[in-house]
């Protein structure tokens, strides 16, 4: 498998496809990069994209101790590896990564991400410290499966749900990530929009949402993501706000595609 090396020597793995423009795609929480695979052949029709797992999922390595820097430095040994250039597509928390990415001076091209979670609510940054509180101790005590049901719950997912993912074949695949949760709350802050380091992102960015999500998924489905997403455009200096219609946080490729296309051409 292709793998391009951090500075920090960790070994960030990816698969690579197409022709043209380079784009890397950044998954989001509790997932490798399996997540943004049914994109891929869809992109590669007119980009080349580098669809990687992000440190400590997958087939990557990890170094600890974690922390955001590593992440972006990640990135960049990608960017480096697709020729010094490439446009970012983040999804959900991988969308934050993305923006934290480019405000700290990251190098890349466009910049599009979909549904970011950020929180607009006064009381945020109190609960944000407690989910990570919780994922902390969790961890200290190796009790992977709680880690992941926290996650579920908080994301507002339904107890019969919960117990459903916990008897399925997919369970032990989310324990051996669970740690990374702590990874993708640290992209996101204390979980509100952090305008003052948005304003800094000089490249232009595509902010998309779908507007389709259940209700009880982040206690407001669609118009969560929607309220977030216009924060985080209001802040930038360049952003595009867009709405695809009918679609969930797991966004169809065949409807994303053609507008990143679209995005990443101009």
């Amino acid at each position: 498998m292709p793998q391009v090396t951090s500075k920090d020597g960790t070994s960030i793995v990816y698969d690579r496809a197409g022709d043209g423009p380079a784009v890397i795609l950044v998954g989001g929480g509790a997932v490798d990069r399996s997540e943004n695979a049914p994109l891929v052949p869809e992109l590669a029709r007119h980009f080349t994209v580098y669809n990687y797992d992000r440190r400590g999922r997958g087939d990557s390595s990890d170094t600890l101790p974690y922390a955001l820097e590593r992440e972006f430095e990640d990135v960049e040994a990608l960017i480096a590896e697709a020729g010094g250039s490439a446009h970012l597509y983040g999804v959900s928390s991988g969308g934050a990564l993305v923006l934290e990415a480019a405000a700290a001076g990251v190098s890349a091209g466009r910049l599009a991400v979909y549904e970011v979670p950020y929180d607009l609510g006064e009381d945020t940054p109190r609960r944000q410290r407690e989910y990570v509180a919780k994922l902390d101790a969790l961890l200290a005590g190796n009790r992977r499966g709680e880690m992941f049901e926290l996650f579920m719950r908080t994301v507002g997912s339904p107890e019969e749900s919960i117990e459903a993912a916990k008897n399925s074949p997919m369970w032990p695949g989310c324990e051996a990530i669970a740690h990374t949760l702590a990874y993708d709350a640290a992209c996101l802050g204390d979980g509100s929009p952090p305008v003052e380091r948005l304003a800094k992102i000089t490249q232009p960015v595509l902010v998309a949402t779908g507007g389709a999500s259940p209700e009880w998924f982040l206690k407001g489905g669609g118009d969560f993501f929607a309220k977030a997403a216009d924060a985080i455009a209001a802040a930038l200096p360049h952003a595009e706000r867009l709405t695809l219609e009918g679609q969930t946080h797991v966004v169809d490729p065949k409807a994303l595609a053609p507008v990143l296309e679209r995005f990443f051409t101009q």
